[in-house]
């Protein structure tokens, strides 16, 4: 049955979303803020940019719980 979620179960679904994707540009590509900001804030090793991806993956994992969370407290349609 479908579901009505509220609008936090969708911030928490994209903010999720964007901390997965962070880290797999990390992943994929670890001076990607030297190539596109054209800063260099760890003298180009890439540690920044896993330090933001350690961070994220945090974020995302907290995300994905509260939005499970809430997705478990919304009753389904028609349930009593």
């Amino acid at each position: 049955m479908r579901r009505h979620l509220p609008v936090r179960f969708w911030v928490e679904v994209a903010l999720a979303c964007i901390g997965a994707g962070c880290l797999a540009l990390t992943a994929a590509w670890p001076q990607w803020i030297e190539d596109i900001f054209g800063l260099e804030p760890d003298g180009g090793d890439g540690s920044t940019e896993w330090g933001w991806a350690l961070a994220l993956c945090v974020a995302t994992v907290v995300c994905i719980a509260s939005a499970r969370r809430t997705w478990k407290r919304m009753p389904s349609v028609g349930s009593t």
